[in-house]
């Protein structure tokens, strides 16, 4: 069975890779456009699916939303490699804080976690998703569509989760709201990343241009791996902001990104 991160929604800091300091949120087309779509499903009791390359921001947008509009009723669960029915089962147990022990049969299982998304409203996160494969997916509506229960269901993953959701009629039909993540385009970085971090407020815009030309490409990920190596330049070097010379320096250690 596959080790599943699960629970409730994780703080802030944890919102932005390596935990970067100091990072904050910047409310971009695509997050305010993710904060509308998650109030439509929840009013809906919907699933929906947002989809796209790792490190444009779904993960960081879903949890936004979600500590603004159901902080107390959300439950993520974070896959990894292959997850079966059985792994999903075992981390809702989990993710819920059901008491006791997980039943050994599936249908006692399958009873038993019914049960307790019929006690409140709840929304599930499904976190990398393109992980699943069509028995997994299934599974998701299996709960969904139980008369029972009383919930919403949020995919986030890459392309793999949305071709796997179209390719099947019975799922792709069940999907309320399908939201496409891209990376950054050139003009929004230069008006993103200033605020994404104070390392990048007093930047040059043919900077931080050439910086997401030559090694960040539009994605935060990138961007906060980046802006890591800087700080950690910046207090070697001792240097107050950052310049072309010390980007230099960083891709000569770092490889080139």
């Amino acid at each position: 069975m596959i080790d599943l991160d699960c629970g409730l929604l994780p703080p802030e800091t944890d919102d932005h890779f390596l935990g970067l300091e100091h990072a904050q949120l910047v409310g971009t087309e695509a997050l305010l456009t993710t904060k509308d779509n998650i109030e439509a499903v929840i009013e809906a009791k919907a699933m929906m699916c947002v989809y796209g390359p790792a490190g444009s921001g779904k993960t960081m947008s879903i949890n936004s939303a979600l500590r603004h509009l159901a902080p107390e009723n959300t439950y993520r669960l974070e896959l990894r490699a292959g997850p079966t029915p059985r792994d999903i089962r075992h981390g809702l147990f989990k993710a819920l804080g059901l008491p006791g022990e997980p039943p050994n049969r599936p249908i006692e299982f399958d009873n038993l976690l019914k049960d307790a998304l019929a006690e409140e409203f709840r929304i599930l996160v499904c976190d990398e998703a393109q992980w699943m494969k069509k028995t997994s997916f299934e599974y998701w509506r299996h709960l969904w569509d139980d008369k029972r229960t009383d919930i919403a269901v949020v995919f986030a993953g890459g392309d793999g989760c949305y071709k796997i959701l179209r390719r099947e009629p019975m799922l792709a039909s069940r999907i309320h709201i399908w939201q496409e993540y891209t990376r950054l385009a050139r003009a929004e970085v230069l008006q993103v990343i200033p605020a994404f971090h104070p390392v990048w407020a007093t930047a040059t815009p043919k900077l931080i241009e050439t910086i997401d030309q030559q090694a960040a490409h539009g994605s935060f990920r990138n961007w906060a791996n980046i802006t890591t190596h800087v700080l950690n330049g910046m207090r070697r070097k001792n240097l107050r902001q950052v310049d072309e010379d010390l980007i230099h320096w960083v891709y000569s250690k770092i490889g080139g990104m």
